[in-house]
């Protein structure tokens, strides 16, 4: 096991995303419409590297928001776009991660991050939520320019560590995301956190993990084998 590499995503799979529902229950009346903005700001990060361009992740967040506003007849201010990035960037880890990251570093795994979020100054957001020191190194498309599930990102993080990416296991709370590891050859652990579920679909590949949360799949992944 001392040769596998748990690769973990940040946003929502580490890092709680509920924590900016205020902003859309003050803005839309409804909580849920985060669901709505985080899946076009996939979209649309998607969208860029597919057509060759790139913007980093922060901006079409805003944009998004923007863009959201518009089609719901909602005025969004500058204000609202900087709370938006205050809260991005100060998101709490969700309940589970630190005891699973607890018993993963005890057991001696290896670790590192792979995030759609570029690099920011220390405090970074990790540091804030108490776990970056879980994590051997930490990873961004932003270097490449070119968002998840594209190839090259989950490449980069194999060039890196200087392993095959069949010894990384990519673990996150969207599908896509371990669709496009698994695409590489890495394996895939799918965290099917609320609002995230399995896609029963020809020809999508299918996790080598599936747990609704991180302490299970630690249970998952420390059993003998």
């Amino acid at each position: 096991m001392a040769d596998r590499v748990l690769v973990f995503d940040v946003n929502e799979t580490l890092l709680d995303i509920t924590t900016i529902e205020p902003l859309f229950a003050r803005l839309f009346d409804d909580a849920s419409v985060m669901r709505l903005w985080f899946a076009q700001l996939i979209l649309y990060a998607q969208t860029v590297t597919l057509s060759g361009t790139y913007a980093p992740f922060g901006e079409l967040a805003v944009g998004t928001l923007h863009m959201l506003g518009e089609t719901e007849g909602v005025a969004v201010t500058d204000a609202d776009t900087a709370e938006l990035r205050h809260l991005l960037t100060n998101m709490p880890a969700c309940p589970d991660v630190i005891p699973a990251l607890t018993r993963l570093s005890d057991a001696g795994v290896r670790m590192v991050t792979l995030t759609n979020s570029p690099p920011t100054d220390s405090p970074t957001p990790m540091e804030k939520a108490g776990i970056a020191g879980f994590f051997e190194a930490h990873y961004s498309v932003h270097s490449i320019g070119k968002f998840k599930p594209h190839p090259d990102c989950y490449r980069m993080v194999a060039d890196a560590l200087g392993v095959p990416a069949g010894a990384l296991c990519l673990v996150a709370a969207h599908l896509w995301d371990t669709v496009g590891a698994q695409a590489v050859g890495a394996q895939g652990a799918f965290i099917t956190r609320v609002g995230n579920a399995m896609l029963p679909a020809g020809g999508i590949i299918t996790p080598d993990y599936a747990a609704p949360d991180l302490g299970i799949f630690a249970d998952q992944w420390l059993a003998p084998r």
